[in-house]
């Protein structure tokens, strides 16, 4: 198998070549390259496992090494830092480092759909917006949806004042819903709703912000821009090879999970890998997508038009300032 899976953030996969193009050659002339994700493995990510154990990597002269995220925050910065050769992050995140000065660029949104969410129990009897009217949410200061939120609420004709935010790490936010701490948290409901259900026995429900007049685009592969300078035939193998592999598992969920399965450390039980990656599916757009991770200009000005007039993000809506679209005409 090409690739070598790491559970630990410790390796956060350092390349070993300063030009930023890649960590050299491994066996066979394959270049090393490192991706890390947004969060620990989860269903989302399973066709990166399945293009690693396909060989669909390997085929684009790719040595892949899946490293754990710990926030798209977190990733976009270890990308712009160079200490891995490309990200897998959520778009806000990636604009608000941008807008900052971090030099990296999305090369491509697979999360056509944003998950973004209210999740909460199915008994609590919330169907739309103004149910939330008198709840209590927990949210994680800082992350995409506690700063869309207010907007997303005031879209839907709730004032954010009626609706009481509660304060929550990112990593206690299921265990605030399952214990009671929070009516209803802020999340991906393609991650964390099948988790849940696992863990508790209970059906989990949400209101996805795009089913309810805000789409923002999600998860993408990110590099930095001296990477895209000196190596883009190494950009356009990892993006094609990561957009057979999506397109791979959409048309064989059951051998992504399986790859997942066997090929990642601290990953969710088989079920709910399943479950996650089916509503990952669901997301990628595909009935009018060329080809997984093709984005089109109107798409990233919507976005990023909506973060400058109902958020603090302060860049500018032109999307050639955080999308690099040439890698992407040839999928």
């Amino acid at each position: 198998m090409a690739g070598v899976v790491v559970a630990g953030t410790s390796a956060c996969g350092q390349s070993s070549d300063p030009s930023g193009s890649g960590g050299g050659e491994g066996d066979g002339g394959l270049t090393e390259v490192t991706v890390t994700l947004n969060w620990v493995p989860y269903g989302e990510h399973a066709p990166f496992y399945l293009g690693v154990e396909q060989g669909i990597f390997e085929e684009e002269g790719i040595d892949l090494t899946i490293q754990p995220g710990n926030g798209s925050g977190n990733t976009v910065q270890q990308v712009a830092q160079r200490n891995t050769d490309f990200g897998w992050a959520d778009t806000p995140p990636l604009a608000n480092g941008i807008s900052s000065g971090m030099p990296v660029r999305s090369v491509g949104v697979f999360l056509q759909t944003g998950p973004s969410s209210v999740e909460f129990f199915d008994d609590q009897g919330i169907t739309e917006p103004a149910d939330l009217v008198g709840k209590t949410v927990g949210g994680t200061p800082g992350d995409a949806m506690y700063g869309t939120f207010p907007a997303w609420l005031e879209i839907n004709g709730v004032d954010p004042a009626d609706v009481t935010v509660v304060n929550v790490d990112a990593a206690g936010k299921v265990a605030a819903l399952i214990e009671g701490k929070v009516d209803a948290i802020q999340g991906f409901y393609h991650d964390q709703a099948p988790t849940i259900e696992n863990q508790t026995g209970r059906e989990v429900s949400a209101l996805p912000f795009s089913d309810f007049g805000m789409n923002l685009l999600g998860t993408g592969l990110v590099v930095n821009e001296a990477t895209i300078e000196s190596d883009p035939e190494l950009v356009q193998a990892m993006l094609r090879a990561t957009s057979q592999s999506f397109l791979a598992a959409s048309e064989d969920p059951e051998a992504a999970v399986a790859a997942m399965a066997a090929g990642a450390e601290q990953a969710p039980d088989e079920s709910v890998l399943a479950a996650q990656l089916e509503a990952t599916i669901g997301l990628l757009n595909l009935e009018d997508a060329p080809a997984p991770g093709v984005n089109t200009e109107q798409q990233w000005t919507d976005t990023l038009t909506f973060l400058s007039e109902n958020t603090e993000f302060e860049g500018t809506d032109a999307p050639a300032d955080y999308w690099d679209q040439t890698f992407g005409e040839d999928l």
